[in-house]
């Protein structure tokens, strides 16, 4: 990908970040049609909301979809609340054949729940904050380490 002449950096790195969620929000929502727990359901529809959410982002942010403060504000809101009930969501040990939660996360409860912490702060913090296209750079720069820092160890 070749860098727009005074495009910053931020807003590429930003783009890649969405671009993976938006990929793993498609694929779980094909894995969603065979889940047969509940639990794992609601999981599974919780991270779809997150992805959907950092798609719709991307999609401003890559020029896909015209911008709007509305809708980009509300889904940093939508992160956010998500992200809040990520602890009460994975705390009863259930698994489906179609989940990618590795036990990892109730082996390591303390540092997954203090991940999904950091992602809820990264978007309450970014909450109200994109009055423009550019502001959606500095807003995934927050958001999206914290998602993928909890994908590399508690997903397959």
């Amino acid at each position: 990908m070749q860098q727009a002449i005074g495009e910053p950096v931020i807003m590429k790195t930003s783009i890649r970040i969405v671009g993976a969620a938006a990929v793993l929000s498609v694929t779980a929502a094909i894995a969603h049609s065979a889940v047969e727990n509940e639990a794992v359901k609601a999981r599974m529809d919780s991270m779809s909301t997150i992805g959907m959410s950092l798609k719709t982002l991307g999609d401003m942010a890559k020029g896909t979809t015209d911008f709007d403060a509305a809708p980009a504000n509300a889904a940093i809101d939508a992160v956010a609340a998500e992200a809040a009930t990520i602890p009460t969501l994975f705390e009863p040990q259930e698994t489906d054949p179609e989940s990618e939660a590795l036990p990892a996360i109730w082996e390591n409860w303390d540092d997954f729940t203090a991940k999904a912490g950091d992602l809820e702060t990264a978007a309450t913090n970014a909450s109200g904050s994109i009055a423009s296209v550019e502001d959606i750079g500095a807003a995934m720069q927050a958001i999206g380490p914290t998602c993928m820092a909890c994908h590399r160890e508690y997903r397959e």
